[in-house]
């Protein structure tokens, strides 16, 4: 009887202490010394909206949320984190645009950057330094106060400057100027250890590199130096119907290969499918419904969608423009539609878009995206494979389909960010962008995984856009070559592994 007590007691007391180690961070109470005079919100609304992100898949419920007035706020905070008596996790939010819980940390500190918001333009016009918080959309109107605007930009502008950093930050003007963290010539960033440090190609150019397209991994940005050119006053937005898939591309190919020329300013393109929703809006009513029938009949319509900027509709470059786009394009004859819009308002277009499916309720949906980029010489397969005989194939399919070329040059491979290791000169981004329903919502996953399974089998080299891995060895597989390098600079900028715990890489 009494062994049998002793092993009873031994048990107890080792359930004890594997309890202990094992405890999760959702047991962990936040208790934050007056002396980091940080205040932790921890109201339900507060915990609620920052549990919940854009891709409304996923729950991930933080331990508090504080709202910066400043960086030194965020560098105590860290520094706590990494040297206190409880060691905590930190994930810095901006609009929480994150598709599966990305910028969320169970039982941690949510980082609102949006409390830091501001856009000082420089003197000579070249740059802005701008607050992470920010959004792009602040970062246009305030720029375009002086005269001048960021030379890239992605296609929904009301997401922070540092969230999309931490990413990439791609649309219609990559093939140009390259994704947007081709696009900074600065940052400030908070390291996972609390250190407040300045960096840039020849200061601390590690962290600099590190963190463009860095996930979080290696510290929060919390100011970022953003180039800055002209401002033009209005766009022609043109979008041009196909039902060849080879002259579709062969014509975006041809446009982005004369972007040192007198070519576009933007290309991007999408496409239609007869058992999805089509939207005709774009072009006049007495066009629309030859539009709607003519994907109909095909049962699957490409669209190039281009802009030019420009000041003065006189100058001849406008009309030369004009003129190469109805000459030497391949698209269907009459298929062709022209706005003139100011800049602003070509910018900001998914925003009228966003104000619509939010009036019918459609916004605030799961959203399970897959957002790929895929190699030149495969294009075709992908077309073949997984627009065809998936997507097509589909009952039904709600939301965006986007296909587009970009010049590999314009990307710089130090940076964390990754597209496919292959040696081309173009690479296509992909974007399905589609909306689910709670019922729909795992068939529609599975058809994602159908598509990346069928990339996978067929050899075709892809790499996704804000992705979300689970297992270590897809992690290693994104990053490739570069996968040594981001674990080391994982040890050296947050050893501690306290910062952007959403992404599951470490």
């Amino acid at each position: 009887m009494a062994n049998l007590r002793l092993m009873i007691t031994l048990i107890t007391v080792l359930v004890c202490l594997f309890s202990s180690f094992t405890k999760s961070s959702k047991d962990i109470r936040i208790d934050l010394p007056k002396s980091l005079n940080l205040t932790l919100l921890t109201d339900p609304s507060t915990i609620s909206a920052a549990s919940q992100d854009f891709g409304n898949i996923t729950t991930v419920t933080p331990g508090g949320v504080i709202c910066p007035s400043s960086s030194s706020d965020i560098s105590r905070l860290l520094h706590y984190a990494a040297n206190g008596k409880i060691t905590f996790q930190v994930a810095a939010r901006g609009q929480g645009h994150s598709l599966k819980g990305q910028a969320s940390v169970s039982g941690g500190v949510v980082v609102n950057m949006t409390c830091l918001s501001d856009v000082v333009v420089s003197k000579d016009k070249k740059y802005a330094d701008v607050a992470a918080g920010t959004l792009w959309v602040d970062v246009l109107k305030k720029t375009a106060e002086k005269g001048v605007s960021p030379v890239c930009w992605t296609d929904y502008l009301h997401i922070s400057v540092g969230g999309t950093l931490s990413n990439g930050g791609i649309g219609g003007q990559v093939f140009r100027n390259g994704p947007l963290i081709s696009n900074v010539l600065e940052l400030d960033v908070i390291t996972g250890k609390g250190e407040m440090l300045t960096c840039s190609p020849k200061l601390n150019s590690e962290l600099f590199y590190g963190v463009l397209g860095g996930l979080g991994q290696f510290g929060i940005i919390t100011r970022a130096r953003i180039v800055l050119d002209h401002a033009p006053k209005r766009a022609k937005w043109f979008r041009m119907l196909y039902s060849d898939f080879t002259a579709f591309t062969k014509d975006q190919e041809r446009l982005i290969s004369m972007a040192n020329d007198i070519g576009v300013d933007y290309l991007e393109g999408q496409i239609f499918m007869s058992n999805g929703v089509v939207d005709t809006s774009f072009f006049p009513p007495s066009d629309q419904s030859k539009v709607a029938d003519l994907v109909k009949k095909h049962g699957i319509i490409y669209v190039l969608e281009a802009a030019k900027y420009y000041d003065d509709p006189n100058l001849p470059i406008i009309h030369t423009v004009i003129d190469k786009l109805n000459k030497s394009l391949s698209y269907l004859p009459g298929f062709i539609s022209m706005h003139d819009v100011t800049y602003f308002d070509f910018l900001n277009r998914v925003q009228v878009e966003e104000n619509k499916l939010r009036s019918l309720g459609l916004w605030e949906v799961p959203h399970p995206w897959l957002n790929l980029y895929v190699p030149k010489s495969r294009i075709h397969d992908f077309h073949n494979g997984v627009v065809k005989n998936i997507l097509y194939k589909q009952k039904s399919t709600t939301g965006l389909a986007l296909l587009y070329p970009t010049n590999r040059n314009k990307w710089n491979n130090r940076m964390s960010a990754m597209i496919p290791e292959v040696d081309e000169d173009v690479i296509y981004v992909i974007g399905l962008l589609q909306s689910a329903t709670p019922q729909n919502l795992q068939e529609m996953e599975s058809v994602n995984e159908k598509i990346i399974r069928f990339c996978k089998d067929s050899g075709i080299k892809i790499k996704q856009y804000l992705m979300h891995y689970t297992r270590k060895e897809d992690w290693i597989d994104h990053f490739g070559s570069k996968w040594n390098d981001f674990s080391k600079k994982k040890e050296l900028f947050d050893p501690k592994k306290l910062l952007s715990p959403g992404q599951d890489i470490f």
